[in-house]
């Protein structure tokens, strides 16, 4: 699983070095396999400011710096929730790039009614670019989800810098 992972961050790495540019994430219902497969790569320290794994509103605010109140009109698990996050915490970090995952990966009800199998992924960088992607499988497999979610954001990302 993190070998399959790690081997995507890594090419998503590569080109983040040959660029000269930096990352922030924010993991939700990847639980830190996004900054994990980035990670895995000698020499991440090049590319890769920090992150966070955000499970709570508490945790959300600290990690984002934002205003209480200013996230209120956003969804859950939506495209436009994820690339505020990654704008959020590109700012925080100072990154070129922030990327943020939203989503609910099963084994037990999201607080707010997501259906398990349901992501969203933003991805937010220099001179105004932004991808998003939104995926839904209807999977309540807890650790298959994690994986789908973080292989899509590692692949967006990936696929982003290559362009």
């Amino acid at each position: 699983m993190l070998k399959d992972l790690a081997a995507i961050g890594a090419e998503a790495g590569a080109l983040l070095k040959a660029r000269k540019q930096t990352i922030a994430v924010v993991d939700g219902s990847t639980g830190g396999l996004i900054s994990a497969g980035l990670l895995a790569m000698p020499g991440a320290s090049a590319f890769f400011l920090g992150g966070s794994v955000i499970y709570s509103m508490k945790g959300r605010r600290i990690a984002l710096g934002h205003e209480p109140g200013s996230l209120r009109g956003f969804t859950s698990a939506t495209e436009p929730y994820a690339l505020e996050q990654a704008r959020l915490i590109r700012a925080r970090h100072g990154a070129d790039w922030g990327i943020a995952e939203t989503g609910a990966s099963g084994g037990s009800a999201h607080p707010l009614g997501v259906a398990s199998g349901t992501s969203a992924i933003g991805l937010v960088g220099p001179d105004g670019i932004e991808a998003s992607v939104l995926v839904s499988n209807e999977s309540n497999d807890r650790l298959a989800n994690m994986q789908l979610f973080t292989q899509a954001a590692l692949v967006l990302l990936r696929d982003t810098l290559a362009r």
